[in-house]
């Protein structure tokens, strides 16, 4: 049985939210820490929670809400960067990865409308 789990797009935010934890280990920037890390979180809580919906359409509405979720992790890691709180180098890393991951999400949004 297919489960979300499986999923390539899971798996790679599953990886960048352990890569934004990483990251934000040492951060005594707690609100800042917290706020960054439930971004990370919410990319790979709404693919599985749309998943296990059951519906298509519901799935694309969470997956929808996952890429929005890519675009506020990548605004706060900017913000991290200018501010000196995160490592450049490693927050441009996820930022990054973010941005594939918005692509795959977009990808998957697109192949779950044209089905018939």
């Amino acid at each position: 049985m297919e489960a979300f789990e499986n999923l390539d797009v899971w798996r790679r935010g599953s990886s960048l939210a352990v890569d934004v934890y990483k990251i934000l280990k040492s951060s005594k920037d707690y609100g800042f820490k917290d706020q960054v890390f439930r971004s990370a979180l919410s990319v790979l809580s709404n693919i599985a929670e749309g998943y296990e919906r059951g519906s298509r359409k519901e799935f694309i509405r969470f997956l929808n809400i996952a890429k929005g979720s890519c675009g506020e992790l990548r605004t706060q890691l900017y913000i991290g960067i200018e501010t000196g709180i995160l490592d450049e180098k490693a927050a441009h890393s996820c930022v990054n990865e973010a941005v594939e991951l918005s692509k795959m999400l977009q990808g998957l949004i697109g192949k779950l409308q044209n089905r018939d």
